[in-house]
């Protein structure tokens, strides 16, 4: 016989070290990925031209670079403000006295 092991919803949890250590290693994923495009650019920088694969890959990575960092601190940022404060009460204007 064979048994298997259930999870319910309740029993998943990710944590803040979860989203700490996705937010790193994008930021350090993101670096390389910069240190990557520059050292293209820099080997093929002799034949400045849109027709230098070399060189457009390099820009690629550059650009891409930013966009990886941008993905990643926005996924902290949104998380930290989920587990910023509980929900708020909306704020009732139908006493107010304009």
């Amino acid at each position: 016989m064979m048994t298997t092991k259930t999870a319910t919803i309740s029993q998943v949890h990710t944590g803040k070290s979860d989203v700490t250590r996705l937010v790193k290693a994008m930021t350090a994923i993101a670096w390389a990925v910069l240190g990557i495009g520059v050292l293209l650019c820099l080997i093929n920088i002799s034949h400045f031209s849109d027709k230098n694969v070399g060189l457009m890959v390099g820009l690629g990575f550059l650009v891409g670079s930013v966009h990886i960092y941008v993905i990643g601190t926005a996924i902290g940022l949104v998380h930290a403000r989920l587990h910023q404060d509980g929900p708020q009460a909306p704020e009732d204007d139908s006493n107010s006295t304009t």
